[in-house]
C-alpha cells in the first residue's frame, strides 16, 4: 500500500483534536480504544482545556506537538473542522480522519467546502478520510481511530476479515454480526463521505493486509471503478474473496435514456455486471455478509456444486433435495459401488442413495456420520456436503457426531456444512469449526455461493485489442452531424462495417426509388421513414409491414415524406427493407455507463421489450462463451434449445452479434452513447441471426 495509507493503518503516532475526558464522547473514544487494545504508537490529545486527556499529555495545538503525527482525527466540528484540516496539512500530518459531519451530505454548499477542503488537503500532500465518517480500525495493531460504540459492545478480537464500508453504521454492524459468530476482525474502516479516500482506495490496502483471508465491503457509490477492478484482479491471484454489498442509486443511473439500452442497462444493472466481470460476490445486506464469512475462512474452493444430503430425518432428506433444486446444487450421482459400501454400513431399512437417510438407527448407533461420510467422501462426483440433524438431543452422542465431522472435514478438506436448529446441537459442531446454521435455507444457500463465487473468481476475460478506440478520419469515425442520433440507414451502415450482419436494404428519396428498391429487396418489405429527428418511428406511424406491391411501396415513399415534413422533422429518405423472418427477436444494445464506461445488454426483444425486460448485462470485454453464459440466465433460455420440437435457436449468431456491438461501442472511444438493436431476427442453429432495425447515438450531444 502507499506510504500515506500505511500513515492511516498503521501510524507511528496519532493526535486527537478535539480530544475528551470522557470515554463515552465521540473525542475520548479513540484515545480509550487506542490505550485498551495495545496500541504501541505515540498518542497526543490537542484540548487546550485541559492539561491531561485519560492520563496523557494534553496540547494546546497542533503546532505545540513535539512532531508532525502521521495521523490525526478531527473531532471538532463546523468551521473548526476545516481549519483544523488546514493546519494538519501545514503542519505535515500525513493523513486526517475527518468526524465532523455538515458537510457534503448537508447540501451543495457544504459539498463545495468538503471539495475545496479536499483540494487544499491533496495540494499539500495529505490523505483524508471523510468527513462524516466514524473513522478508522486495525486491530491487528491496536490504531483505532474511531469512535464506534460497537467495540464496546462486542469487544474485539484480531482476525483475518476486512470491512471497508461508505456508511459508518454498516460497518459498525458487519463488524457487531461477524464477532456474534465468533469471528476474528483486522480491519474496520468507514470512508464516508468520500472527499478524498474512496472504499476502492481503502479495499486496495487491506487486500495487500496478507493476514487478511476475506474482504467485506458496503458502497453507495463506486466513486474509483478501475482502482477497485484492480484490487479484484490482485484479489483473484491471492485467493483473496470480495464480497460486497451495493445499496443506493446514481443520479446518472436513474436518470432515463431516450434510447431502449438506456433503461434497460440501469446503474444497478451495471453494477451487477460490473461485480461479476471482476469476480466479486453481491449479496443483499451485512447479514448476509456475516453468515458465509465462516464458510469463505475454511479456505474451501470447490470444484463443482453436486451435493450430498445425509440425515436422521426423511422428511428432512426430501426437503433439502427440494432446496438443493432452488439453489441450483444437484445432488450428486453417487456411483454403484458408494451406494454398496454406504448401505453396508447402515441398517437394512436406510436409504444408501442420495439423500442419505440414516434414520433414527443414529440414537442407538453415534457412529453413523462417522462410517458413512469417509464412504461417500471418495466418490468423485461429491463436491459438497450437507448434514441436517431436525432433531438430536437426550440419548444422542451430539460430541461424536461432530467429531466425526470435523475429522471428515479435516481430512478431505471438502465444504461441509450441518443445519441444527436446537442450540444445544448446534454448539458441539460450531465449537469444532464446522460452519453451523439454524436452518437448511441458510446452510445451502451458503454452500451454494461458495460454489459460484469459487467459479466466478476463476473466470477468465478474453483481451480485446487496445487499439480499438477511434481517432478523427479513421474508418471508426462517425458520420458527420450534430444531431443526437445517426438515422437509421447511418446506423446500419456502421454496424455492417464492423462485422453485423444488417438486413437488405435501400435509401430511396423518391417514390421512384421506392418502387424500384421493393423490387430488388423483395415481397414483402418493409418501408419505414429514415430521419435522425424522429428515432422512433413506429410511435409516429412511420412504419409499415409485408408491403406487398411496388405501387404501395411508391404510395408508402409519399406518405411518410408528407408525415416528416409535418413533423418538423428532416427529410432524409425512406427505407425499402426486406422483411427478414427468423424464430426468435432479440435485442442487442449498448451504453456508455457514466461510472463502468461501455456496458452491453442482451435479452429478449420486440415490441414489448421495456414492458417486459428479459435482459443480461455484460462488461467488455467478453467472448462468445460468455455471451452464451449470460443468455443461459434468462427467463426465455428454455427456448434457445428448442421446445416443443422445434429446432434450437442459432445462439452462436446471437453471441457473435453481441461481441460485435461492444467491440464498436469501445472502438467508438467515447463517442457513442448508446446502440439500440432491436430486434434480432434469430434462425434455427446454422440460420443465422439479422439485424432489421437500429438506432445509433452520439455521445456528449
Amino acid at each position: 500500500m502507499s506510504d500515506l495509507l500505511e500513515s492511516a493503518l498503521n501510524p507511528k503516532s496519532v493526535a486527537v483534536i478535539g480530544a475528551s475526558e470522557n470515554i463515552h464522547k465521540i473525542g475520548g473514544r479513540p484515545i480509550h480504544y487506542m490505550q485498551k487494545f495495545g496500541f504501541a504508537g505515540r498518542i497526543y490529545p490537542i484540548n487546550p482545556q485541559r492539561e491531561e486527556v485519560q492520563g496523557l499529555e494534553s496540547y494546546a495545538s497542533l503546532a505545540a506537538l513535539p512532531e508532525a503525527p502521521d495521523l490525526a482525527l478531527v473531532i471538532v466540528g463546523g468551521e473548526k473542522a476545516v481549519a483544523a484540516v488546514d493546519e494538519c496539512a501545514a503542519r505535515g500530518v500525513k493523513s486526517a480522519v475527518v468526524i465532523a459531519s455538515g458537510f457534503g451530505e448537508a447540501g451543495e454548499e457544504g459539498r463545495e467546502v468538503q471539495r475545496a477542503m479536499a483540494r487544499r488537503a491533496r495540494a499539500a500532500g495529505m490523505r483524508l478520510y471523510g468527513p462524516n465518517t466514524q473513522g478508522l480500525a486495525n486491530f491487528g495493531n491496536g490504531a483505532i481511530a474511531g469512535f464506534s460504540t460497537m467495540f464496546v459492545e462486542v469487544p474485539p478480537a484480531d482476525g483475518p476479515i476486512g470491512v471497508v464500508s461508505q456508511s459508518g453504521g454498516m460497518s459498525a454492524m458487519a463488524y457487531g454480526l461477524l464477532r456474534g459468530r465468533g469471528l476474528g476482525v483486522r480491519h474496520v474502516h468507514a470512508t464516508g463521505n468520500e472527499a478524498d479516500v474512496t472504499v476502492s482506495d481503502m479495499a486496495w490496502a487491506v487486500a495487500h493486509d496478507p493476514d487478511v483471508k476475506l474482504l467485506l465491503l458496503y458502497l453507495e457509490t463506486i466513486a474509483d471503478p478501475e482502482l477497485l477492478a484492480r484490487t479484484a484482479a490482485y484479489a483473484r491471484e491471492r485467493g483473496l474473496p470480495i464480497v460486497a454489498v451495493k445499496a443506493g442509486r446514481s443520479a446518472s443511473g436513474q436518470k432515463a435514456a431516450s434510447s431502449h439500452t438506456g433503461s434497460l442497462a440501469n446503474e444497478d444493472r451495471a453494477v451487477d455486471a460490473f461485480f461479476r466481470h471482476h469476480g466479486i460476490w453481491r449479496v443483499r445486506d451485512p447479514h448476509a455478509q456475516a453468515l458465509a464469512a465462516e464458510a469463505y475462512l475454511k479456505g474451501w474452493r470447490p470444484e463443482g456444486r453436486r451435493l450430498v444430503i445425509i440425515s436422521n430425518s426423511g422428511a428432512s432428506c426430501v426437503m433439502g433435495a427440494d432446496a438443493s433444486e432452488e439453489f441450483g446444487l444437484p445432488l450428486a450421482e453417487l456411483s454403484a459401488s458408494t451406494r454398496e459400501n454406504v448401505a453396508s454400513r447402515l441398517p437394512g431399512f436406510a436409504t444408501a442413495t442420495n439423500p442419505i437417510d440414516i434414520t433414527a438407527a443414529l440414537l442407538s448407533n453415534s457412529g453413523l456420520f462417522g462410517d458413512v461420510l469417509p464412504a461417500v467422501a471418495a466418490d468423485p462426483a461429491a463436491d459438497l456436503f450437507f448434514i441436517n440433524i431436525p432433531v438430536a438431543g437426550a440419548g444422542y452422542d451430539v460430541e461424536a457426531f461432530a467429531n466425526d465431522t470435523a475429522r471428515f472435514e479435516a481430512a478431505t478438506g471438502k465444504p461441509v456444512v450441518v443445519a441444527a436448529w436446537q442450540a444445544s446441537v448446534a454448539a458441539p459442531f460450531k465449537a469444532r469449526g464446522i460452519p453451523t446454521f439454524g436452518n437448511e435455507t441458510e446452510a445451502l444457500g451458503v454452500l451454494a455461493q461458495l460454489a459460484s463465487h469459487t467459479a466466478l473468481m476463476r473466470e477468465s476475460h478474453a483481451p480485446w485489442p487496445e487499439a480499438l478506440a477511434s481517432a478523427p478520419g479513421s474508418a471508426l469515425a462517425l458520420p458527420q452531424g450534430t444531431g443526437r442520433f445517426l438515422n437509421e440507414a447511418q446506423s446500419l451502415a456502421l454496424l455492417a462495417a464492423h462485422g453485423v450482419p444488417v438486413v437488405a436494404h435501400q435509401l430511396c428519396r423518391s417514390a421512384a426509388e421506392a418502387r424500384d428498391a421493393w423490387g430488388a429487396v423483395g415481397a414483402p418489405a418493409v418501408v419505414k421513414a429514415c430521419s435522425a429527428d424522429v428515432p422512433h418511428k413506429s410511435e409516429h406511424g412511420l412504419v409499415a409491414l409485408r408491403v406487398g406491391s411496388a405501387d404501395a411501396a411508391a404510395a408508402l415513399f409519399d406518405a411518410q415524406w408528407a408525415k416528416l415534413a409535418a413533423l418538423g422533422a428532416a427529410q432524409e429518405g425512406v427505407l425499402v427493407a426486406a422483411m427478414h423472418k427468423g424464430r426468435h427477436e432479440f435485442m442487442v444494445g449498448a451504453r456508455l455507463d457514466p461510472v463502468f464506461g461501455p456496458v452491453v445488454v442482451v435479452g429478449d426483444g420486440g415490441t414489448y421489450v421495456e414492458a417486459l425486460p428479459d435482459v443480461a448485462v455484460l462488461l467488455p470485454p467478453f467472448d462468445t462463451a460468455e455471451v452464451k453464459k449470460a443468455l443461459d440466465t434468462l427467463r426465455i433460455a428454455p427456448l434457445l434449445g428448442g421446445v416443443r420440437g422445434e429446432p434450437p435457436l442459432d445462439v452462436e449468431a446471437l453471441a457473435a452479434v453481441v461481441v460485435a456491438v461492444g467491440r464498436l461501442i469501445v472502438a467508438g472511444g467515447g463517442s457513442i452513447a448508446s446502440i439500440d438493436v432491436n430486434p434480432v431476427m434469430v434462425g434455427a442453429a446454422g440460420e443465422g441471426a439479422m439485424v432489421v432495425d437500429a438506432l445509433v447515438e452520439r455521445a456528449g450531444t
